[in-house]
């Protein structure tokens, strides 16, 4: 019975702090209704394991659990995250060369890609700028490393993103 009411207390907090790592991340995104809904089950879910450990402050373990259940629950909420690769990115490129090998392979594979010219302590650089969604990440990454490993790369969320080359292409799917 004891190892049972451990394992709710563990799992009540690994799920209740996923919730809301996820939630966090939304809230960011600006994702009101999800956000709601999570937190509606979040606090149910905390307020019993809470429960159940603050009425039996006579055993350590208990406590022991629930802080181990919140440790878990921010590795396992990070990592449902990076899975889900919610919402969009700005990927910057400067290549170290290959500018036009690169902008034309990015291109081909439908990505836009906006170019401007800077001035760098070599010198022109061209700055690329593509916009996508974070599950494609690992394409463009790839597309620019085929061609140029030491390319420098900067990753950015985009918390919101309204039309553009990109958006007009995936309008109908």
């Amino acid at each position: 019975m004891l190892f049972l009411e451990l394992a709710f207390i563990f799992f009540s907090r690994v799920i209740d702090v996923s919730m809301a790592t996820m939630r966090m991340l939304l809230i960011v995104k600006g994702k009101r209704l999800q956000v709601a809904l999570i937190g509606f089950f979040e606090v149910i879910i905390y307020i019993v394991a809470l429960g159940r450990v603050v009425n039996s402050l006579d055993k350590p373990v208990n406590l022991l659990v629930y802080a181990l259940g919140f440790a878990a629950g921010n590795y396992v909420g990070i990592y449902l995250e990076e899975k889900l690769a919610l919402g969009y990115i700005a990927v910057q490129v400067i290549p170290s060369e290959h500018d036009f090998e690169i902008i034309e392979k990015l291109r081909a594979n439908g990505y836009g890609v906006t170019v401007v010219e800077g001035m760098g302590k070599a010198g022109l650089k061209h700055i690329l700028t593509v916009y996508a969604p974070r599950k494609e990440l690992t394409k463009i990454l790839n597309l620019v490393g085929e061609l140029d490993v030491k390319a420098f790369t900067a990753i950015m969320d985009a918390k919101k993103t309204l039309g553009g080359y990109y958006r007009q292409r995936n309008k109908g799917k």
